[in-house]
């Protein structure tokens, strides 16, 4: 089944392809499908469609059967700008979790040749990295910066760069403007380009760095960036993993939770445990509740939870005492709360490796700080509304699992909190204000 199948109830409820640009304009669909024409795409036939900031579109790729169509082998991902406003919008297709970090500074950076671009032509190309295709770990460790190859449909680029190629000759050359056949070629530019001086039509940068990232290659892997070491987390199954550069890359087992932990503890990642931000987040509070809406998924799959209430809550906890104490984590964390409330802190070398991911978050002004608590939720998938707050490929990915009634419920708790006030919600939970 497509994923557009799938997620019907995600979809009404804006939890998938939220926010997106409805293009029903034709000339901009006219030139929407020039660009795909140059991809060596058929063009679309919809008279109504939506896009991301990346000019991907579920309904184009649902009439074309193919969802990769702009990330043809989830390298070198392809966009396609129509209007300056996509860099409002999110990325919501990509093997990469930093694409749309890439494309919004891209579009920032070259904001005014965009914006005088996008009046006469659509924006197109690809954003390059230094390998063509990724078969291991090294050729993803081997992407260090990225560059916009920038094109355009009616070729403004070229000929605005035409155009300041003449003008800088008659500027220089004493008897260019004798020259008929250059200044009528100048005014035929000039025509379409306008007037380069004021207009910028040419991004002034296309490379950026490459920092840390997740990558839906392979199963899903992290990558890391600290100055004197790289840090490669996922499956050891993945080719390549501990093969190459020990030196510069450490690969850790996204299964070895304590490797994992003690890594982001040392590189200054996370928040330890503490009173400071314990008591005033309600965190260790969610994810118990968290945990006990998971039991209740994998004990009654079926069961309606439309009206469930913290009092239902703790009357089904009553009543089945044996399976949440063989589980061990809503005991631990009611430990845990003690613990904090009586010294200030948690042990935490005192605690289960994989029951460490339950009581920490990404520190906040961190830069890493989404990418690390996608991480955090890797060892949490209980905890399906911080899956759906940073990890939105994982959530997805549970979420075609899940029974219909639990769907249901899954969607309804996060209308009523998540989506209630989104930054409330994150700064609350996760100290986060972006």
């Amino acid at each position: 089944m497509s994923p557009a199948k799938k997620s019907d109830l995600l979809r009404e409820n804006e939890l998938i392809y939220g926010r997106l640009l409805t293009i029903d304009e034709p000339h901009l669909i006219h030139r929407y499908n020039k660009a795909l024409v140059a991809f060596g795409l058929k063009p679309t036939k919809l008279k109504s469609f939506e896009i991301d900031r990346t000019g991907f579109s579920p309904q184009v790729a649902e009439e074309c059967g193919d969802y990769n169509y702009l990330d043809p082998n989830g390298i070198n991902r392809r966009f396609i700008i129509l209007t300056p406003s996509q860099v409002d919008l999110p990325v919501v297709h990509t093997a990469f979790s930093n694409t749309s970090q890439l494309m919004f500074e891209f579009m920032s950076t070259n904001q005014r040749a965009i914006d005088a671009l996008t009046i006469k032509d659509v924006i197109y190309g690809e954003i390059e990295d230094s390998v063509p295709k990724v078969d291991d770990i090294e050729d993803l460790l081997s992407i260090n910066q990225v560059e916009f190859k920038v094109l355009s449909a009616e070729d403004v680029l070229g000929k605005a760069a035409e155009l300041g190629k003449l003008v800088d000759r008659l500027k220089q050359e004493p008897d260019a403007w004798r020259d008929s056949a250059m200044l009528t070629r100048m005014v035929e530019l000039a025509k379409i380009c306008g007037d380069i001086r004021e207009n910028a039509l040419v991004p002034d940068q296309v490379i950026f760095r490459h920092s840390a990232y997740w990558t839906s290659h392979f199963g899903g892997l992290y990558v890391f960036i600290d100055r004197d070491m790289t840090t490669v987390i996922s499956d050891p199954a993945a080719p390549g993993f501990r093969r190459s550069r020990p030196w510069q890359v450490s690969y850790l087992s996204i299964d070895d939770a304590d490797r994992v932990f003690k890594f982001l503890a040392a590189t200054g990642r996370i928040e330890l445990p503490r009173a400071s931000w314990i008591e005033t987040s309600g965190y260790l509070e969610h994810r118990a509740e968290m945990v006990v809406r998971a039991l209740i998924r994998d004990a009654e799959p079926d069961r309606n939870l439309t009206d469930v209430d913290k009092v239902w809550l703790q009357t089904w906890i009553h009543s089945h005492a044996d399976l949440i104490t063989r589980d061990g984590n809503f005991p631990f964390l009611n430990a845990a709360k003690r613990e904090i409330a009586h010294l200030g802190y948690l042990k935490i070398e005192d605690v289960f490796p994989q029951q460490r991911f339950l009581v920490i978050r990404a520190k906040p002004g961190h830069p890493d700080a989404w990418l690390t608590n996608q991480l955090i939720s890797d060892f949490v998938p209980q905890d399906f509304v911080s899956r759906y707050v940073f990890n939105k490929p994982g959530f997805y990915r549970d979420y075609d699992g899940f029974s219909d009634a639990w769907r249901s419920h899954v969607v309804d708790v996060l209308k009523t909190s998540y989506l209630k006030d989104k930054v409330a919600f994150r700064t609350r939970l996760y100290g986060l204000t972006d």
